[in-house]
């Protein structure tokens, strides 16, 4: 069933071109906490094949730089994580958890701030 979904749509993991290039010349550099797979050929082209459904906010923050070439250095899991810094999310935009400033959460009823033009 996997491979149906490969074979007819684009946005669960990998389309029939990635996985020929994938399976003909790339070279496997890692997989993220989030499961996805990092592949470079030898011409210096990276991509990514997501475990999942396709979306680009799912690549954290060190494997981001790696593919769009800000370092060459590949993301280590056992890199040392400061106090300070959060798990990485991806984009929450249109789910439950996304971000709703307390203004809208508190307040049911947020006064407009311009009238509708009626006819």
């Amino acid at each position: 069933m996997k491979l149906l979904k490969q074979l007819f749509t684009w946005w669960n993991g990998q389309t029939i071109g990635t996985m020929i290039l994938t399976f003909f010349t790339g070279k496997f550099k890692g997989t993220d906490e989030f499961g996805n797979k990092y592949y470079e050929n030898n011409s210096g082209r990276r991509w990514v094949i997501y475990k999942d459904i396709v979306e680009a906010s799912q690549i954290p923050p060190s494997w981001y730089s790696w593919i769009h070439f800000t370092n060459n250095k590949m993301s280590n899991s056992s890199q040392k994580k400061y106090f300070w810094e959060k798990k990485h999310k991806p984009n929450l935009t249109g789910t439950k958890e996304a971000y709703r400033p307390k203004k809208i959460t508190e307040n049911k009823a947020v006064k407009k701030k311009y009238e509708i033009w009626k006819a």
